[in-house]
């Protein structure tokens, strides 16, 4: 039997983004799964900067936060609500290098689930690619089938056309 508080895949796979060709989480939803203050998450984070090359973890543009703002409809400004700075993205590397900073039970448990789901849309983002290049495949058959069944017919257009101006044969054989 499943634990109960584990977190349904929807939540997580919900607050996955793509952002700059790459599934990314945010430092407060990831703040959120693991039960932490995002300040808190970001303080560990800056404790152990070199655990976070770029590739695992960038920093949001003005321009990306605000469209990523208006995507998630959380265009509401109240004093106090919102982080003072851009917010941190984490790749799928950089979320499982927190589990090293964050050492709870809870941010473990969370960071394999959050693992899974990653692992889970590569492989149907794969899946899709797979059925694009099978899609193509059968197109360029049924175009190399149009192409033979004209052939086909205009053949035999022509194989008509030489039937109907053919003049009648004379018979050969006894005459009755």
């Amino acid at each position: 039997m499943e634990d109960q508080s584990l977190l349904s895949e929807e939540t997580i796979s919900n607050k996955i983004y793509f952002i700059r060709g790459q599934k990314v989480m945010l430092d407060s939803d990831l703040a959120l799964l693991y039960e932490v203050e995002t300040k808190t998450l970001n303080e560990q984070v800056k404790r152990n900067l070199s655990r976070f090359p770029e590739d695992f973890m960038f920093q949001l543009t003005e321009i990306e936060h605000n469209s990523l703002r208006s995507q998630i409809a959380t265009l509401e400004k109240v004093r106090g609500k919102y982080q003072k700075y851009l917010p941190f993205t984490f790749t799928e590397h950089g979320v499982l290098m927190l589990s090293s900073v964050l050492k709870s039970d809870k941010a473990i448990q969370t960071n394999i689930q959050i693992i899974r789901i990653f692992t889970k849309v590569r492989q149907m983002l794969l899946d899709t690619t797979e059925i694009k290049v099978d899609i193509l495949q059968i197109q360029k058959k049924l175009e190399n089938h149009d192409k033979n069944i004209e052939l086909v017919f205009s053949y035999l257009d022509e194989f008509t056309e030489k039937k109907e101006d053919e003049n009648e044969r004379v018979k050969i054989g006894y005459k009755k």
